[in-house]
């Protein structure tokens, strides 16, 4: 039973110390303010960190290859920036949403192929992809651009109460970055493309000369990502009904902490999807707390996440350490 139990720990371990310190942080800001008791505390999370967490599932399956992508603020300010000025000149949501979403899905490619044909470091290629799609941002509009059509209103605006719980609920966009989590677990676990991040992650040669498509996939996995941050984009322009190039500074920074708190490691190979929803949920709890207390500076937020993210990288390590010799024997 002991030997059963030992491999299984020093698999999920990093995933169940996520899961646990996001229970005892909530536990512990529900005694410290009783008011993050109500259930629709727990829902604002999902409310307010739904952009946050699309952005961090793109992240996690580039990050599981071995990646990483900094462009994911950047992008998430241009779909959000050029949606709103193609509202305001008159053209209909269901002609700029799929384009934003084209527009993800391309810069995204275009990012994965540079990395992989030119061999370009995915650090350097994509800062500089975060560069360019915030400076397009610019170019459109120097300041905010408010949206004021009546399908994005309405999905922003729209409640939709919660069975059996009283008085909780979400909004509409609320629901996209849970779909896409299951798309993401679908993905990672049971097909071969999730198969192959995986073996990339842990040793991209190795792939190779097992005949897997490592190139189709790795810009695959970057175009993914641009999908999630044009996804992002829209729905953060749906919950403030605006579009700005100032929009997420840093959120790729945010995505990073909560998929290495999470338990994804950032060598690759290790993690998954839901440990991200976790950190993500981690970071949401963090900020809340601080909204109770009311007396803290909102740079509390990043003391904590930094923490916990230097917490979580000690943590992987110290698992790491101890399934090497297990996996030796």
């Amino acid at each position: 039973m002991v030997q059963q139990i030992k491999p299984f720990f020093l698999r999920y371990g990093p995933l169940l110390t996520t899961i646990a310190i996001f229970i005892l942080a909530y536990i512990t800001g529900g005694q410290m303010y009783p008011a993050m008791q109500k259930p629709q505390v727990f829902f604002n999370l999902f409310i307010n960190d739904g952009s946050l967490l699309l952005v961090s599932i793109g992240m996690t399956l580039v990050i599981l290859t071995g990646g990483i992508d900094l462009s994911v603020g950047g992008v998430l300010a241009l779909t959000s920036t050029a949606s709103a000025a193609l509202l305001r000149m008159g053209v209909s949501p269901y002609i700029v949403i799929p384009l934003m979403i084209c527009v993800g899905v391309g810069f995204g490619s275009m990012l994965g192929w540079i990395i992989q044909y030119l061999k370009v470091q995915p650090f350097i290629a994509t800062l500089m992809g975060l560069f360019f799609a915030r400076g397009m941002a610019y170019i459109i509009s120097l300041t905010s651009v408010t949206i004021t059509n009546d399908v994005y209103k309405t999905l922003a605006l729209t409640p939709i109460y919660i069975p059996f719980i009283p008085r909780a609920y979400v909004y509409p966009t609320t629901l996209v970055a849970p779909v896409i989590l299951l798309v993401a677990i679908y993905l990672s676990f049971f097909t071969r493309f999730g198969r192959t991040i995986y073996a990339m992650g842990n040793n991209e040669q190795s792939a190779l000369l097992m005949g897997l498509s490592v190139a189709r996939t790795k810009v695959a996995v970057y175009a993914f990502s641009g999908f999630c941050s044009a996804l992002a984009g829209i729905v953060f322009s749906m919950s403030l009904l605006a579009g700005y190039g100032q929009f997420a500074t840093g959120m790729e920074l945010d995505a990073i902490a909560s998929v290495v708190m999470g338990g994804t490691s950032l060598s690759g190979g290790v993690g998954n999807v839901i440990g991200t929803l976790f950190g993500v949920l981690i970071h949401g709890t963090i900020v809340s707390i601080l909204q109770f207390n009311g007396t803290l500076s909102s740079w509390w937020t990043r003391i904590g996440v930094g923490a916990l993210t230097l917490i979580f990288i000690g943590v992987q390590s110290l698992f790491y350490l101890k399934k090497k010799p297990s996996q030796g024997q």
